[in-house]
């Protein structure tokens, strides 16, 4: 019978081709790895949607500013991208496999040789050599490890992305947490400068009941101690508000004692809950679990990639070359040679079946961490809509309390002004009105920081529109 050997290796090129273009390794999809989730939250609530741009909320236009330049101007976020382009260009290595690697070769020589012959006679010859080539290798990806290493490779590359994502999340709560902090900071120094003035309206009064002998000095003792009191809290206050301006201009990418315009003078109150969506909503909408999954699908085919270099590999090379003793005739000879390689372990000491059970455990490790993840996003939300609830019902009781107490003192002054009471039940209730009073303006603020921690825990897609380049390079397989 006789072969016709042409077609039998270009057979064989065809399948090392064809099978080039399949992934015989290729990981299946993982279904619901997150595992069950409960069905809604427990204060679901749908009356009003979940706003893009949710600082803008407040509606303070100086606020928007500070967190666009936050977005535009942090540190933190710029190192976040130099690491998603770093992720970028490992992807680009890790698909650079798949075509072929050509390089230029050129060279030339000169040398002189010096001979006898026979009869004793000195002969010199001049030989130079010239040549210019090309030289091409390919490996080809018969089981797909290339293929999984790219994928695994550009899975990371979006991951990073969804960090970057995270990272601005992050950000803009800050930012507005530390507006916040500010306007409280600014708020108890103004009241406190006015209890001051109260005080020390109250120790006049005492003062001049002293030198009528209405009253004994450790009234006025004490009266002098609540005044020095509440200026003690002054100092420590004005520090505060110091140090979170120099954190917000950090945030900003800007030196500390930066001028930050901030002049608003009450505290926002938050408007109605938005509507929460289900705990499944959260797999999409928050960016920390988008990359957990990622990474989830990029250590699966990582288990691919060591799978299949268990294999044997075969590469192609070839190279074409000119070469002539004379330049002008340079082009004129020519030789080509083209080889291939087969490569195989036959012993290993079992190096690439430890590396394919390190992968699956490190595959292992990721469905730990995403499943995690997803339960720590539910948690977050839950966090801050009870923390919301319970702290509305708190400041609730505490309007109550200082309406309470400012009848109290009332009730008090007069009694001390006719003579019935002595002056420690009025020192008494100016402490607690005072005290309340603070306290109701550090509530109000933990309330708006609350509302933060719920928008920063339900995510968004409004990151998205942060950088014009979002797009990974390379085109990822479907999984």
């Amino acid at each position: 019978m006789r072969i016709n050997r042409p077609r039998v290796v270009l057979l064989l090129i065809l399948m090392f081709f064809g099978a080039v273009g399949c992934s015989p390794f290729k990981p299946k999809i993982r279904e619901s790895p997150e595992g069950e989730l409960p069905p809604t939250f427990s204060l679901y609530t749908s009356e009003r949607e979940h706003p893009n741009n949710w600082w803008e909320e407040f509606g303070d236009p100086e606020l928007n500013i500070l967190v666009q330049e936050a977005l535009s101007g942090s540190l933190s976020l710029k190192g976040a991208w130099a690491r998603l382009k770093q992720a970028r260009s490992l992807a680009v290595q890790a698909g650079s496999g798949l075509y072929p690697e050509v390089g230029l070769t050129a060279g030339g020589s000169y040398s002189r040789r010096r001979t006898e012959d026979d009869a004793g006679a000195v002969m010199r010859k001049s030989v130079k050599e010239f040549s210019l080539g090309l030289a091409g290798s390919y490996e080809l990806d018969l089981w797909g490890k290339i293929r999984s290493e790219r994928e695994a490779a550009l899975l990371e590359a979006t991951a990073t992305l969804e960090d970057y994502n995270t990272a601005a999340t992050t950000l803009s709560a800050e930012v507005t947490e530390r507006w916040i902090g500010i306007i409280s900071q600014r708020i108890q120094k103004h009241l406190l400068e006015k209890q001051l003035e109260t005080n020390q309206t109250y120790l006049e009064l005492i003062e001049l009941r002293f030198q009528k002998g209405m009253v004994s000095t450790i009234d006025v003792y004490q009266q002098r101690q609540l005044v020095a009191e509440v200026k003690a809290q002054i100092p420590l206050v004005e520090a505060q508000e110091q140090l979170l301006l120099h954190e917000l201009a950090l945030l900003l990418g800007k030196p500390p004692r930066t001028p930050l315009k901030i002049s608003r003078e009450t505290m926002p109150a938050p408007q109605t809950l938005p509507a929460t969506g289900l705990p499944a909503d959260l797999l999409s909408n928050r960016p920390d679990v988008r990359a957990a999954g990622l990474r989830l699908r990029a250590a699966d085919w990582q288990v691919s990639a060591a799978r299949a270099n268990r294999l044997p590999t075969i590469s192609l090379s070839a190279t074409g070359s000119f070469g002539a003793a004379d330049l002008a005739l340079l082009f004129q000879n020519w030789i080509l040679s083209l080889a291939g390689n087969l490569v195989t372990a036959l012993m290993d000491g079992n190096r690439k079946a430890a590396e394919v059970d390190r992968t699956r455990a490190v595959a292992d490790e990721n469905l730990i961490l995403y499943k995690e993840t997803v339960l720590t996003a539910i948690k977050d939300v839950e966090n801050a809509l009870i923390s919301e609830k319970k702290q509305r019902e708190h400041i609730d009781s505490l309007e109550i309390e200082i309406d309470a107490a400012g009848k109290a003192l009332v009730e008090a002054r007069e009694r001390y002004l006719k003579g019935i009471d002595d002056y420690l039940p009025v020192l008494t209730q100016i402490q607690t009105v005072q005290k309340l009073e603070r306290d109701l303006v550090q509530q109000q603020a933990v309330l708006n920081v609350y509302r933060i921690s719920l928008y920063r825990a339900l995510g968004g897609s409004w990151t998205m529109a942060l950088q014009p380049d979002t797009e990974v390079p390379g085109k990822r397989e479907t999984t």
